[in-house]
């Protein structure tokens, strides 16, 4: 339920507050004073996108936020996993801010949520039918879904939609196979001579850059005998002069008077680990001389050309010696696939067949509980589009099913095709109901269904935007009285140009506007007995206001006490 709303500059809106309540409030005034764009507020509250034009002229940003309350279990449970709670009354805010750079941000109880998850949680809170909503209305697929809600298809349908993917999954690697053994034995040649083209120069991983280091080695061989001799002799190499040599008689020399000063022995011992670390640095430079080719032209003509090989392999198969690895370790598991493909695809086919049953087992239950709820909605519907003057009409859910490679054929929602027929006048025969129904047909037809899943899908707040264009006097009136119904069960807002649906509401909100210092602001109020009065005279009334008007707007707000829900 939507307990109010807060709008800033939002169009002509610079700063406006509604409370709403509970049961049925019309929203009238006249065209332009801004009832679209109460309505569009809500969308954005609902995760519409949102435009910058949407911003009030001379304005840097806009905001809108709302408070709902009664949220169904699915609802609670989905800002559960977010870890938002609703406070100590069950309520939850949403607040939508777009500034005038283009960003647009998301808050619920303060918490920044993304629009998908906006869209998908707000859901399951208001219902917003439109003329273009309710065009809707005369797609098979929103159909199903209305007979879905009828029958609480939910869990189950969620139950036959993973079968579903699991199927679809198998079915694209059957595919798959099939495609590829039209070209079998072509893919068979191409990754034989892949794996062998790789195989055949037998690569290790990181291979290339200790050619690469040898490579630069080789290239600086006189460089490194040079210095590496002179540091070798240095160190060790020559017989009195070295490091080594000097190390070795000052931990002698030392030795002899430790005696004397005890100290010396722990710097001979320090002394002695110096020794052993130099004469180690000596030898390893010393093997750097030794691993110098001794025909270094060759060695660098080898592993030029072999690194030119590894640079062909990268072109063909990869940026690095790991991608090239890898590709031939894909290409192996694919030839062996090919090579095996007969048996895989008996396999396949067999694991096709038990999905298929077991997800044909959730297809037929959903489809007799789909046929046991399109029965009721067809009574249900029948009996509201008589109420509002279709006396003669014809209403059913076709539900139909068709075969595909000699069985029934499996679809995302089930094996059921959906439509609804309708005829409005004797004689004439049902047809699908997108191509017959008027505007004012369609209003009525999207209000029956309404009024038979009302209790069903969960959605505690539906508004009906303008709805009832095309339609008036009695049949008006009828709608009217059908809201007024309906409304015992849920909160019900209707956008409204019809004194005959106004007068029923249990809350009139008047939207208005005028010019506050130079600029157009919109305004809305709640209005007592004299201004409803007033408001529904205009409506039926033409340049002035008479008594006659004023008389039918009193009685049609005191009919209102007649009708029974």
């Amino acid at each position: 339920m939507l307990n109010s709303l807060h709008i800033e500059n939002l169009a002509v809106i610079k700063c406006l507050d509604v409370d709403f309540k509970d049961g049925f409030t019309a929203l009238t005034g006249e065209t332009g004073a801004g009832k679209s764009i109460i309505i569009e507020s809500i969308n954005l509250l609902l995760g519409k996108k949102a435009d910058k034009e949407f911003i009030r002229t001379g304005e840097s940003y806009l905001l809108v936020s709302g408070v709902f309350s009664l949220l169904s279990e699915s609802v609670i449970a989905s800002l559960s996993e977010l870890s938002i709670t609703p406070d100590d009354d069950g309520n939850i805010m949403i607040q939508r801010t777009v500034t005038d750079d283009g960003r647009s941000t998301v808050k619920i109880n303060g918490r920044a949520v993304t629009l998908s998850l906006l869209k998908s949680l707000t859901s399951g809170l208001v219902s917003i039918h439109g003329q273009s909503d309710t065009r809707d209305l005369t797609e098979p697929e929103k159909q199903l879904e209305l007979i879905d809600i009828h029958a609480g298809n939910k869990e189950l349908l969620s139950s036959y939609q993973k079968k579903y993917s699991e199927l679809v999954s198998v079915r694209e690697k059957i595919s798959d196979i099939t495609r590829k053994e039209n070209e079998r034995e072509r893919l068979i040649e191409i990754l034989k001579y892949q794996i062998e083209d790789i195989d055949s120069l037998k690569l290790t991983d990181g291979e290339e850059e200790e050619l690469i280091e040898k490579k630069l080695r080789i290239k600086n061989a006189e460089k490194i005998s040079k210095n590496a001799t002179f540091a070798f002799k240095a160190l060790k190499g020559s017989e009195k002069g070295s490091v080594t040599f000097l190390l070795d008689r000052s931990i002698t020399a030392l030795s002899q008077i430790s005696d004397v000063i005890p100290e010396f022995e722990a710097y001979g011992e320090t002394l002695r680990d110096f020794l052993y670390q130099i004469d180690d640095i000596a030898e390893s430079v010393y093997s750097a001389t030794e691993d110098l080719e001794s025909e270094p032209e060759a060695a660098l003509n080898a592993i030029e050309s072999r690194l030119d090989k590894i640079s062909k392999l990268k072109r063909k198969y990869g940026y690095t010696i790991k991608d090239i690895l890898s590709f031939r370790d894909e290409a192996k598991r694919e030839l062996d696939t090919l090579s095996d493909s007969e048996n895989l695809l008996k396999e396949l086919n067999k694991k096709e067949n038990e999905i298929y049953s077991e997800a044909l087992i959730l297809a037929n239950e959903l489809h007799n509980k789909r046929a046991c709820a399109a029965e009721k909605i067809e009574c249900e519907v029948k009996e509201t589009l008589e109420f509002l003057d279709m006396p003669k009409v014809v209403f059913y859910a076709s539900i139909t099913d068709r075969e595909e490679d000699g069985r029934k054929a499996l679809y995302p929602s089930g094996a059921d095709l959906v439509e609804f027929y309708i005829s409005a006048n004797r004689g004439v025969d049902p047809q699908p109901l997108h191509k017959v129904a008027s505007g004012g047909e369609l209003a009525r037809v999207m209000l029956a269904i309404k009024s038979a899943i009302a209790d069903k899908d969960g959605i505690s707040t539906v508004i009906f935007d303008e709805i009832d264009a095309g339609v008036s006097g009695k049949t008006a009136r009828k709608i009217g009285v059908k809201m007024l119904s309906l409304s015992k069960k849920i909160q019900l807002l209707c956008v409204t140009h019809s004194a005959q649906i106004a007068s029923l509401s249990d809350v009139h909100l008047l939207i208005s506007k005028s010019d506050v210092s130079g600029a157009t602001e919109t305004s809305l109020k709640v209005l007592d007995y004299e201004g409803r009065v007033g408001e529904l005279s205009r409506i039926l009334g033409g340049i002035a206001v008479t008594d006659a008007q004023k008389k039918a707007a009193v009685d049609m707000i005191s009919e209102k006490d007649s009708y029974k829900e």
